[in-house]
C-alpha cells in the first residue's frame, strides 16, 4: 500500500496548468470587475455560474458519459484556489455545486438517476443544493429530525434544513431524512428532491457576514410527496454517504481556504510596495517583512497539505485524517492572514474599496463549514488513536 509519505505531487501536469491558467484568466476577467456588486447585492452569480457550466468547471468530478469533465480532486482543489484568490463567496458556489448535491448523485446514485439528474447539473442549467444541517443539529450531524415515511411508491418528508446552500436558487437538491428512527444515524436516508414538489417550501434567505453572493436558505418540508425512486442508495445509507461525501468537501474548502489566504497575501504584497510612510514604503519594514514571511510560510504548508489530500482522494486512498487536517490547517492559516493582511493595511484594510475587507469577512466560515475546526480535531484524534 502506498504510504501516505509517498502521497504527494511535486509539480502539475499540463492539463493541470491549463486548467490553472483558464481559471484563474476566468476570475481575473470576468469575477473580479463585479464582486462588490454582488457581494453588496447579496446577489447570486448565476450568469457567472453559466459561464462556467459551460466550461465545463460545474461538472468537474463526473464522467464525461453524465456531461462532466471527469477530472480529479487536485483538479477540483486547482480551480477552487483561484476561485478564491479573487471571490470566495464564487468559489463556496462553485466548491458547493460540484462536491456536494452533484457529487452526492455522482458518487450513490444509481444508473437511472444519473442520467436524469446529472447533465443538467454538470452543464450549469440547474444548480444543486444538499441539505443536512437542522436548527438542533449542526456539529451532530446524527442528531437531525427531518423524517420520511413510506407510503406506497412515495415518500413523504416532513422538516426542515438551515444554511442549505443554493436552497433558493438550486432547482435539484440532495437532502438527508430519517427513515427509522429506531436505529439513529443508522436509520438516515438520503433522497432527491426537486423545487416544484408540493410541499417543498423554500424559507428565509440568511443575511450573512461574508460569503454574500454565495445563497444560503431554510427549506421546509411540509408533507412533500417524493417518488421512492428518489431515494439514493437503500434506506439507513444516508447518514454514511453524507460523512463520505464531507470528507470530500472538507477538501474543497481547504482549497477555498488557501486560496482566501493567498489572496490576502497579493494584496498585502501590492499595498506593502505601493504605501509610504516616514519617507519608504511599509515593505522595507521589519515589521511588515515578518507578517508577509509568516502568511507565505503557512500558505506554502497549507497548500502542501491541501494537495497531498487532494491526491490521496484521487488515488482511492483512505484521507479521512488528512482532509481533516488539511481543512483545519488551511482554515485557520486563512483566518490568520486576513487578520494580519487588514492589519498591513491599517485603516484601508477596514474601506470596502480594499480586498482584504472583504477577505476578512469571508474567511470566518472557513474555520465553521463542512465541519467546524473542533470537529476536525476530533477527527484527527480519532484515526490516530484507531490507526
Amino acid at each position: 500500500m502506498e504510504t501516505v509519505s509517498k502521497a504527494f505531487i511535486t509539480e502539475l501536469t499540463d492539463n493541470q496548468i491549463m486548467i490553472r491558467d483558464t481559471i484563474r484568466d476566468f476570475a481575473e476577467k470576468q469575477i473580479r470587475p463585479v464582486i462588490m456588486e454582488y457581494d453588496e447585492a447579496q446577489k447570486f452569480p448565476m450568469e457567472l455560474m453559466q459561464k462556467l457550466g459551460e466550461l465545463g468547471f460545474l461538472g468537474m468530478l463526473v464522467k464525461e458519459e453524465y456531461g462532466g469533465a471527469g477530472l480529479g480532486y487536485i483538479e477540483f482543489a486547482i480551480t477552487i484556489e483561484e476561485l478564491a484568490r479573487v471571490d470566495p463567496s464564487v468559489a463556496l458556489s462553485v466548491a458547493a455545486h460540484n462536491g456536494l448535491c452533484t457529487n452526492h448523485i455522482n458518487r450513490f446514485g444509481n444508473e437511472a438517476q444519473k442520467k436524469k439528474y446529472l447533465p443538467d447539473l454538470t452543464s450549469g442549467k440547474k444548480i444543486g443544493a444538499w441539505g443536512l444541517t437542522e436548527s438542533v443539529s449542526g456539529s451532530d450531524a446524527g442528531g437531525l429530525l427531518t423524517t420520511a415515511v413510506k407510503e406506497g411508491d412515495y415518500y413523504i418528508v416532513n422538516g426542515s434544513k438551515t444554511f442549505t446552500t443554493h436552497g433558493t436558487v438550486g432547482q435539484t437538491a440532495v437532502i438527508m431524512a430519517i427513515t427509522d428512527k429506531e436505529k439513529k444515524s443508522k436509520g438516515i436516508s438520503a433522497f432527491i428532491l426537486e423545487k416544484g414538489m408540493e410541499g417543498f417550501i423554500v424559507g428565509k434567505k440568511e443575511n450573512k457576514l461574508g460569503m454574500r453572493a454565495s445563497d444560503t436558505t431554510q427549506l421546509t418540508f411540509e408533507n412533500c410527496k417524493v417518488p421512492a425512486d428518489n431515494l439514493i442508495g437503500k434506506e439507513g445509507e444516508g447518514f454514511v454517504q453524507a460523512m463520505k461525501i464531507l470528507e470530500g468537501g472538507r477538501v474543497s474548502i481547504a482549497a477555498l481556504s488557501l486560496g482566501l489566504a493567498q489572496g490576502a497575501l497579493d494584496a498585502s504584497i501590492k499595498y506593502s510596495k505601493e504605501r509610504k510612510q516616514f519617507g519608504k514604503a511599509l515593505a522595507e519594514f521589519q515589521a511588515t517583512q515578518m507578517k508577509l514571511a509568516e502568511m507565505e510560510t503557512n500558505i506554502e504548508a497549507a497548500r502542501m497539505l491541501t494537495y497531498r489530500a487532494a491526491y490521496m482522494k484521487d488515488k482511492g486512498m483512505s484521507n479521512k485524517k488528512e482532509a481533516a487536517m488539511a481543512k483545519l490547517f488551511a482554515s485557520e492559516v486563512a483566518e490568520k492572514c486576513s487578520s494580519e493582511a487588514v492589519q498591513i493595511h491599517g485603516g484601508y484594510g477596514f474601506i470596502k474599496e480594499y480586498p482584504v475587507e472583504k477577505f476578512y469577512r469571508d474567511v470566518k466560515l472557513c474555520t465553521i463549514g463542512e465541519g467546524t475546526s473542533e470537529i476536525q480535531r476530533i477527527v484527527i484524534a480519532r484515526e490516530l488513536l484507531n490507526d
